[in-house]
């Protein structure tokens, strides 16, 4: 697995879809991900450190793995299936013990920049998307 970071969002309010683009965090690839306005917009308000009124979906399911006694340990981009991405999530509970969760990428890297946790990209994953200028 390749440790990657958010380096860019690209938002443009006239399109539905939006681009993030993940940069290996010891190399030049960087691997662009298509993404929906709705978490994009979720993303880049956490990131910007704007503060909301109420909870948005991804502050709620913050709060509700936390009143779990869970915490988000790290988010692996592991899967490319007919352009799509597939990620999971490596949730520890209040025992200690590590669930993986099947989910978004977009809905995960939302959760990520929450909880300051790592994310990573498979080498196949980076080998199928990734480009040195984007």
């Amino acid at each position: 697995m390749i440790r990657v970071e958010l380096s860019r969002i690209i938002i443009d309010e006239k399109r539905q879809d939006q681009v993030i683009v993940l940069k290996e965090k010891d190399g030049e690839r960087q691997i662009p991900i298509v993404i929906g306005f709705m978490e994009a917009s979720s993303i880049k308000i956490k990131i910007s450190g704007v503060d909301v009124p109420r909870p948005m979906t991804h502050d709620l399911v913050v709060q509700i793995l936390e009143a779990l006694g869970a915490r988000l340990e790290k988010v692996s981009i592991d899967k490319l299936i007919n352009n799509t991405f597939h990620a999971t999530l490596e949730i520890k509970n209040k025992d200690g013990e590590l669930k993986s969760v099947d989910a978004r990428p977009s809905d995960s890297i939302a959760l990520a920049v929450r909880y300051k946790a790592p994310i990573f990209v498979s080498e196949e994953v980076a080998q199928k998307s990734a480009t040195s200028n984007f």
